[in-house]
């Protein structure tokens, strides 16, 4: 293959995160955005060691698997990548891919591992609770638009409207604002240029709850009241109760949502969520995973894999604890949970919780496990990971391998850091028991795994 050149061929099949590999008669291309048993043309854009990568230029042929999309903005939104195909269809692809690059991995251990599948998130569609949509426009000097980036593109915005990974609260409360704020013509921030008014809509719903926490994202580059836009939203029909309205006001260069201020318009800075019969106050910024129910699934599975702990007298390490959802889970079975967690906000917010759930056996620690865990006095009985994206860093691994407990439990957000990390682990004297994929984020490229590691 050539850079440069067109090509056809048909998709056999997808790698995760959503790269399609495409056969041709001139060889394979990594095709990405594209679904199996598609027929497609592509331009190649780099060729390297043999290996070709494109970019998706038509569908020629649908998939045989696919059906009609039941969202009027897909392909066009770069959020969703599988939602023309029937869940089951889309579960199918997830659970092969991460099977795939865990076999790449365990083949190396002399003994067998149990691969579970996957675990269906409980709701596929209306699942999230959390979206921070965006302001722009969705071609250059066009109608101010509110919604999500153009597939591939920085800089279009579109409208999703019929947005279809979130409740029709969401919907109500897009359309609404959107209508606002064309009526009174207002600026949106322009990522070229750095002028304008207008940047991101936050939107986070309880589900257990039902209760919402509605951010408005400007610059302060123009003066507007939004008492209006205030008193508009309370005014919606809404199935779920806003109890917080704010207005955050962002400088930044960045496309990034965060705070250089934040005024509180109506309510309070705050939510409540419930998880596992945990009580968890939820702000703006705060972490949280975004599919509630799917948590429970999730974290439901790393309680299972952790297993007894015995004579409740273990010392357990939650390592990247985030709000301290699994610590406060382990508490009462355990002598002793540390948490730790480099977000400041988050370990503020995990000690509260913990306090709100009368849990007094937790200690979270702010800071880089790398460097915090030199100073702990306490040694563990077991550990969790849950690491971003990116997996844990090179040398924390010794320090984790060199307590040398009998049971690592490692969830993971992204198989491909996963599988290296486990290359290590596995080089350590550890082995895998067991392994299942967690559809957290029905529709896009994501999945979550848990694994559960014995020290041989």
């Amino acid at each position: 293959m050539k850079k440069g050149q067109v090509y056809e061929g048909v998709v056999e099949r997808v790698d995760f995160p959503n790269k399609g590999i495409v056969k041709t008669e001139e060889g394979s291309c990594i095709v990405k955005n594209a679904l199996p048993g598609q027929k497609v043309s592509f331009g190649v854009n780099k060729v390297r060691k043999g290996k070709a990568e494109g970019r998706l230029l038509e569908i020629l042929e649908r998939s045989p698997l696919e059906t009609e999309s039941p969202c009027p903005h897909f392909g066009i939104c770069g959020g969703c990548t599988y939602i023309s195909l029937p869940y089951e269809e889309q579960r199918k692809i997830k659970e092969e891919q991460v099977k795939k690059l865990l076999d790449s991995v365990l083949c190396k251990q002399e003994k067998g591992y149990v691969f579970e599948g996957i675990k269906a998130s409980p709701k596929p569609y209306e699942y999230r609770n959390k979206m921070e949509f965006s302001f722009g426009d969705e071609v250059k000097d066009g109608p101010l638009s509110l919604g999500m980036h153009k597939r591939g593109s920085f800089y279009d915005i579109v409208t999703v409207s019929d947005c279809h990974i979130v409740d029709e609260d969401y919907r109500k409360i897009l359309t609404g604002t959107l209508k606002y704020f064309k009526e009174k013509n207002t600026s949106f921030y322009h990522r070229l240029r750095h002028e304008g008014y207008l940047r991101h809509l936050l939107v986070r719903k309880a589900v257990k709850t039902g209760e919402i926490l509605i951010a408005l994202v400007t610059t302060t580059q123009e003066e507007m009241n939004l008492s209006e836009w205030k008193e508009q939203l309370l005014a919606l029909n809404l199935d779920g109760k806003i109890v917080g309205i704010l207005h955050t006001k962002n400088d930044s260069v960045a496309d990034v949502v965060k705070s250089d201020e934040t005024i509180i318009l109506y309510g309070q800075d705050y939510f409540y969520e419930e998880l596992l019969g945990l009580k968890f106050k939820i702000s703006q910024f705060s972490f949280f995973q975004t599919n509630s129910l799917g948590a429970e699934v999730l974290y439901n599975t790393a309680r299972e894999y952790i297993g007894e702990l015995g004579d409740k007298e273990k010392v357990v390490f939650d390592l990247y604890s985030g709000t301290g959802t699994i610590a406060q889970l382990m508490a009462p079975v355990a002598k002793k949970v540390i948490g730790v967690e480099i977000v400041e906000e988050a370990v503020e917010a995990a000690k509260k919780n913990a306090a709100l759930n009368g849990l007094s056996n937790c200690e979270f620690i702010a800071g880089d496990v790398l460097k915090v865990l030199d100073d702990i006095e306490e040694k563990p009985d077991m550990i969790i990971l849950d690491p971003p994206r990116d997996g844990i860093h090179p040398k924390a691994l010794p320090k984790i391998i060199q307590y040398g407990v009998d049971r690592i439990v490692y969830i993971s957000c992204k198989p491909t850091s996963l599988v290296r990390d486990l290359e290590v682990f596995l080089e350590n004297g550890y082995e895998v028991e067991k392994a299942v994929a967690v559809d957290q984020f029905p529709w896009t490229a994501n999945v979550e795994t848990v694994v559960l590691l014995s020290k041989q």
